[in-house]
């Protein structure tokens, strides 16, 4: 029975005459509820005021909370989010469940550089979506859709193919928006922070992906084709301005990657797409060489022992490329002090993997 409803009374049968209120029942018919008095209706609007404070009623009060919400969370937000703290620059990754391992090892090097908060993570399945975002929400988004096979691809394969053919997109996106990228392949370590070598207003800057030995001061410019026709740019780390001319690399590439797919027969990946979108585009696009001295390529850095003694001091970004397999990777980053997650893990913003 609701407070405010009265009993049901008997209708009064035919011949009986009506009651005659006495003066103490009129008075208490008249008086109010005691629900309805001032002192309780104040007190029911501070607490009404006091709710409005703790609880947001906006849609974009805060990140999602619950793992099912990351899935409607948008590459927009997070690389607004990303961006707001890197002053207009994203620093991107792209990884599957894999190769997280490898992700917190790069994040502990990002983090020593003071560049943490500007990482966004482009998980390519929702186990690791999830997984990012629970210990460091925010930082991971999935672009759908998310490739099938979530195993450590092998390089050459075709699963490693559908994996990295999509960085090129994800690139394109995040420059429409407005934000300038980097972008890193995870089986890297920063020695020292790499925006103080992104120099001047170009629109695209690489890395070389060649071992033979450059002078210190050598060309910043595109270098000559080799003996396929093509350059040997490493696509694995790129800083993209929000440029036409980076645009245009980046649907050039894209393109190329649609005019050459996997194939028992050829083999490919992302990187000689890139290289023939580089070479197809020359003149119109404002690029950059880093220097080899401070961006190595594997190749380089692991194998001659001579030049890393003579440019001590100048390294930056490390890759471990120029061989294959987790097991050997790791292996050689730890032979070389480079696998910090051993003694490290409480650096990285996912903790213990």
């Amino acid at each position: 029975m609701s407070l405010h409803q009265r009993p049901h009374q008997k209708p009064p049968a035919a011949g009986d005459s009506l009651p005659v209120s006495s003066p103490t029942a009129s008075t208490a018919a008249s008086r109010p509820h005691p629900l309805l008095t001032l002192p309780y209706l104040f007190s029911l609007l501070a607490v009404l005021l006091f709710v409005a404070l703790l609880v947001p009623w906006g849609p974009a009060a805060r990140p999602p909370s619950s793992s099912s919400s990351w899935r409607s969370y948008t590459l927009q937000d997070a690389a607004a989010s990303a961006a707001a703290a890197g002053n207009g620059t994203v620093l991107l990754a792209a990884v599957s469940g894999p190769y997280l391992p490898f992700l917190s090892n790069w994040l502990i090097s990002v983090r020593r550089a003071g560049r943490a908060d500007q990482v966004l993570v482009i998980a390519e399945d929702y186990e690791t979506l999830d997984r990012i975002n629970a210990a460091w929400p925010g930082h991971a988004v999935l672009v759908p859709p998310a490739p099938d096979a979530q195993t450590a691809h092998k390089f050459g394969s075709q699963g490693f193919f559908n994996f990295t053919s999509r960085r090129p997109r994800h690139l394109l996106q995040i420059l429409e928006l407005g934000y300038s990228v980097m972008y890193n392949d995870v089986d890297m370590v920063w020695l020292a922070d790499p925006f103080a070598y992104i120099v001047e207003n170009h629109d695209v800057y690489f890395m070389d992906d060649m071992t033979p030995v450059k002078p210190l001061d050598h060309s910043h410019e595109l270098p000559p084709p080799g003996k396929k026709g093509r350059t040997y740019i490493c696509s694995c780390m790129l800083f993209l301005r929000p440029t036409e001319g980076a645009k245009l690399l980046l649907r050039k590439w894209i393109e190329e990657l649609k005019e050459q797919p996997w194939s028992k027969q050829m083999k490919s990946n992302d990187q000689p797409a890139f290289n023939w979108a580089l070479n197809k585009t020359a003149g119109q696009v404002d690029v950059y060489l880093l220097p080899q001295s401070a961006f190595p390529t594997g190749g380089l850095y692991f194998k001659n022992k001579k030049w890393v003694k003579e440019t001590k001091g100048k390294h930056v970004i490390i890759h471990n490329n120029y061989i294959t397999g987790f097991e050997k990777k790791i292996k050689r980053f730890r032979d070389h002090g480079l696998w910090l997650v051993d003694e490290h893990s409480d650096e990285s913003p996912l903790g213990r993997i």
